[in-house]
């Protein structure tokens, strides 16, 4: 099984096990939102550029709201079984590129939300490898709002995604990937990651949007 399937299958059985009214760290929705998020992304790609183009918002949450409203079983199922063939996610390595982070961090969106975070997973050698490949081709774009520099360090590499803009500090992120992950799609409260900087550059990175 690739990363991006065994993070899918283990997000969907996430899902199911909590059901649709458990809390999420996603702002405003619950599991239900959630799944529906999922199956509007990769199914319905005229509402999913609701998310980047803001001129499409609210036909695509018109359409996730929609889609939110179906039996949840159906909603999971439709997230288990991954893009339609003609999905552009169903292109040769797109689905592994993207989806991998994608779905690992939804899924700590739901483990770790709540009155009982669950701890970090133990992961698979070739899931930490394919985390840190996207990571490193994504965070430059998630971290170019930052008024500083940002280096990424975990035990699978070093990578440095902004360099620090007009004599400005940096900032180095370290931690396991996952949690250098969570932190840089914006889970900064519960990503377990030390940041290394001096205490003004710190406080200046903190709530910079990574929204892209």
């Amino acid at each position: 099984m690739t990363p991006s399937a065994s993070e899918r299958a283990a997000l969907a059985s996430e899902l199911l096990r909590r059901g649709p009214d458990a809390p999420t760290l996603c702002e405003g929705w619950r599991a239900r939102d959630l799944a529906a998020h999922l199956v509007v992304r990769e199914r319905r790609p005229d509402a999913a550029l609701g998310v980047v183009l803001a001129p499409m918002a609210a036909h695509g949450e018109r359409v996730r709201a929609a889609v939110a409203a179906r039996p949840f079983a159906e909603l999971v199922a439709a997230v288990a079984d991954g893009p339609p063939r003609l999905s552009p996610f169903s292109l040769p390595g797109v689905d592994g590129a993207v989806n991998t982070g994608e779905h690992f961090v939804h899924l700590e969106d739901l483990r770790r939300a709540g009155e009982h975070p669950q701890e970090p997973r133990e992961l698979a050698e070739d899931v930490r490898r394919a985390l840190w490949s996207g990571l490193r081709g994504r965070a430059t774009l998630l971290y170019r709002k930052a008024p500083v520099g940002v280096v990424l360090e975990t035990p699978e590499g070093r990578a440095v995604v902004r360099r620090a803009p007009g004599g400005a500090g940096e900032v180095v992120i370290r931690g396991d990937v996952g949690e250098v992950l969570l932190h840089s799609f914006g889970r900064e409260a519960v990503a377990r990651v030390e940041l290394d900087g001096a205490p003004e550059h710190v406080r200046a990175l903190a709530g910079v949007s990574r929204a892209v």
